[in-house]
């Protein structure tokens, strides 16, 4: 039978050897564990300077002399509840006409897509171009989708108390993060009534993994997870909000056009499967490169023809 003293002095020993090792296996098991550990901590801290250069992307619009830009537009600030103010450019159409905001996508500014809004304004369309950054000297961070939505329903409750718009009537396009955004307003407010949306996601978490990618570290061990965890600790507010896919149906007689980016094939496939599960009406297109602002003239010409024509079908003035 063994002694309880035997038994103290053995539990004893194995720790005296654990922490100052003097067999082979048992340094050998030190320093896989300090390995480990050490590899660890360092994956979680490349993770999270990883996921903080993508929440808070350089950039941002630059001041622009609207005064003498063609198409008469006019500075407009809209509200967000919990975030502060935010700024927009309203381009004035036919008066009474509907008004088609455009979001922009990730790194976007809305500098970029000017020649956008005026192609629609020449259709007498009003459009806003809002801006998700904050233009103040501190970075903004960015939910990838999450707080957007936020800011473009302040936009739109904004745009629909004037008197020189249909407040009724509402069209949006956006593009990745903007396109997340765009659709998910159009789930929840009747008062859009046509979307036109490119690279769309389900969740903002398929937007961070692909921006992962683009960093190198995809393909790493562990590192995705510590970025996807990372990311789930900020925005752990917006845990809860469903995936887009849930809530497609409310989208039962808006037109709907899906615009897949061969050269974003990643984000092409998701926007693919959300348009097979979307109901009717909705039409499915494929351009050869995303982006508008990175666009060739020729092929911003064509994308421009796209998204008029949509909208002049679906949303009359």
């Amino acid at each position: 039978m063994r002694e309880p003293g035997g038994s103290i002095q053995s539990d004893m020993a194995f720790l005296s050897e654990f922490r100052y090792p003097t067999r082979w296996y048992s340094k050998l098991t030190a320093a896989f564990l300090a390995l480990t550990f050490f590899t660890m901590m360092a994956g979680a801290i490349i993770a999270g300077f990883v996921v903080f250069s993508i929440v808070t992307p350089r950039g941002g619009s630059q001041p622009i002399d609207l005064a003498n830009f063609p198409g008469h537009p006019e500075e407009i600030s809209f509200s967000v509840q919990d975030i502060g103010t935010r700024d927009g450019w309203f381009f004035p159409g036919l008066k009474s006409a509907p008004t088609i905001l455009l979001c922009p996508g990730y790194g976007e500014s809305r500098e970029e897509l000017l020649p956008l809004a005026t192609a629609l304004q020449q259709q007498e369309y009003n459009v806003a171009l809002i801006e998700f950054n904050d233009r103040g000297p501190q970075k903004t961070e960015t939910t990838l989708g999450y707080r957007e939505v936020q800011q473009l329903r302040a936009a739109l409750s904004s745009l629909a108390l004037r008197t020189d718009v249909d407040q009724s009537r509402f069209g949006l396009w956006g593009t990745d993060m903007g396109s997340y955004a765009a659709l998910s307003l159009a789930e929840s407010d009747p008062r859009v009534r046509a979307i036109a949306i490119e690279s769309v996601y389900d969740r903002p978490q398929e937007m961070l993994r692909l921006l992962v990618n683009r960093y190198g570290i995809g393909s790493l061990p562990l590192l995705p997870t510590f970025a996807e965890k990372a990311f789930g600790w900020l925005n752990y507010a917006n845990s809860g909000v469903p995936p887009l896919s849930q809530r497609l149906s409310r989208l039962g007689g808006v037109p709907k056009l899906f615009i897949e980016a061969a050269d974003e094939p990643d984000l092409a496939r998701i926007t693919r499967r959300l348009f097979l599960a979307a109901p009717e009406p909705k039409e499915d297109v494929t351009v050869a490169r995303g982006k508008y602002a990175g666009m060739l003239d020729e092929e911003k010409r064509e994308y421009e023809t796209r998204i008029v024509t949509f909208f002049f079908s679906s949303l009359p003035r």
